[in-house]
């Protein structure tokens, strides 16, 4: 979760000025858009936001992904996920596990497996999905603080 609004901003300011590239990564131009979909659905898985786990199940089965892979990609599994696919959804659980500091030998793996383009889409499909985490989680803790901490009891 975000520890402060200065720390979300940065983050915002990061999409805002690759808007160009965010409306490329939207169109499906490098990376497919279930591809998008099931990368998106690993760092969520990862972060544990819920508000996006729901959204983006129901928009990968838009872009034609089975139920029974958004569930296995929601639990870190990759069965039934294009084989092709499974490095790149491999990068994406470590890079989301590493907070969005993957190693360098990760990295340099998928960078010579998909090429300097895809990656970069890659990663900035990862960075917006973990602001979208980030923000559903922080939402969830500030929620709970008013709902419980606040006043000492539940509801």
């Amino acid at each position: 979760m975000y520890h402060s609004l200065g720390e979300l901003l940065i983050d915002l300011r990061k999409i805002v000025s690759r808007r160009k590239e965010v409306r490329a990564l939207m169109r499906g131009k490098i990376v497919s858009p279930a591809f998008r979909e099931r990368l998106m659905l690993v760092v969520t898985g990862v972060n544990g936001c819920r508000y996006c786990s729901y959204v983006h199940a129901r928009e990968a089965l838009t872009k034609g992904i089975s139920q029974a892979e958004i569930e296995a990609l929601g639990k870190g599994l990759f069965e039934g996920s294009p084989l092709d696919e499974v490095p790149a959804l491999l990068y994406a659980q470590h890079w989301a596990e590493m907070d969005g500091a993957p190693d360098e030998q990760a990295r340099s793996f998928v960078l010579e497996r998909y090429g300097g383009q895809a990656v970069k889409m890659m990663d900035l499909a990862m960075h917006i999905i973990r602001v979208g985490n980030l923000i559903g989680n922080t939402t969830d803790y500030l929620l709970s603080r008013v709902s419980f901490g606040r006043w000492g009891g539940g509801i």
